[in-house]
């Protein structure tokens, strides 16, 4: 994980995924993104055992630092935030060495390679708003001016950053295209805008295949596109609708398949916008807003699947 010494605590689903794992007597071993390497063919960590606690001033207490051999763990969760870099995907490498010596690794490494949180979503084309995934600047600029209202972000990003609401009267138009593709040199994703934005952009966790029986909707703040708690937007809960469920039964089945244990979707009105791979959010406040315990459901799930 990152660092847990700067975890926001009263939001963090991994403190509440080690305190649930705590309270099954299981150990946990703490390892940053830096700490796994290979030698001579096995995957290893510098590791150290690890107690959390529910006090919002004083929430872990590490042992002394030991290198262990990743393989020796049953299971291994990968909660490192994006951006989804080179680094990031160097430790799948390492953690895909672990699981095939033994270790059960959740999400699966190699599906936390394959499935870009923006563009996997585009493989359910039946469940998106019109998109398009690209660098060239006449293909995003007749987009725009087809769809008139559209949204433009980068594909590596999180917690909102650089999302632009771009229209095509808008004289800013060529010089946000320039900057958010780095002079058209690098792909991104461009969407029709949902206006149901206003509303709330939901986060649906599911485990497992199986989405929790509620959504947290992201209201944007006032004058804010965004609907990303980062961005200051503000949680809900709301119930699924008949459109949501018929998207999380089109989608789940292939996240089981790709050995994706715990995913977050995010739809805005009736449109799947991304699929949240890496580290998705909102135990919390699905516990606060939902009484939904997701921490309890995802380690069910995790000591199920490496039984």
């Amino acid at each position: 994980m990152d660092p847990i010494e700067a975890i926001n605590f009263k939001k963090d689903s991994t403190l509440a995924m080690m305190l649930e794992a705590q309270s099954r007597s299981h150990q946990i071993f703490y390892m940053t993104t830096n700490s796994l390497f290979i030698e001579s063919g096995k995957a290893y960590a510098s590791s150290s055992r690890i107690t959390v606690r529910d006090d919002q001033f004083d929430w872990f207490s590490l042992e002394e630092e030991a290198i262990i051999a990743l393989s020796d763990l049953d299971a291994i969760l990968m909660r490192q935030d994006p951006p989804f870099n080179s680094d990031y995907i160097y430790n799948t490498y390492i953690l895909e060495m672990a699981a095939r010596d033994g270790a059960h690794v959740f999400n699966n490494p190699r599906s936390l390679r394959d499935c870009n949180e923006k563009v996997y979503a585009t493989e359910f084309p039946q469940c998106c708003t019109k998109h398009l995934v690209t660098g060239r600047k006449d293909l995003l600029t007749d987009f725009v001016v087809q769809y008139k209202d559209t949204v433009v972000k980068p594909l590596d990003g999180m917690g909102g950053a650089s999302i632009f609401r771009l229209k095509s009267n808008d004289p800013n138009l060529n010089v946000i295209l320039e900057t958010i593709t780095n002079h058209f040199s690098q792909k991104v994703m461009i969407q029709e805008y949902i206006p149901e934005i206003s509303e709330g952009d939901k986060r649906i966790l599911i485990v497992n295949g199986k989405p929790m029986e509620a959504a947290i909707a992201r209201i944007p703040a006032e004058g804010e596109l965004r609907g990303n708690l980062a961005a200051g937007a503000s949680a809900v809960a709301k119930s699924l609708s008949e459109r949501d469920m018929w998207i999380c039964q089109e989608v789940g089945p292939y996240l089981v398949e790709k050995g994706l244990t715990l995913v977050g979707l995010d739809i805005i009105g009736d449109y799947l916008t991304e699929i949240n791979v890496t580290s998705p959010t909102c135990f919390k406040e699905y516990k606060e807003l939902c009484d939904i315990d997701v921490a309890q459901i995802f380690i069910d799930s995790v000591e199920d699947l490496t039984k």
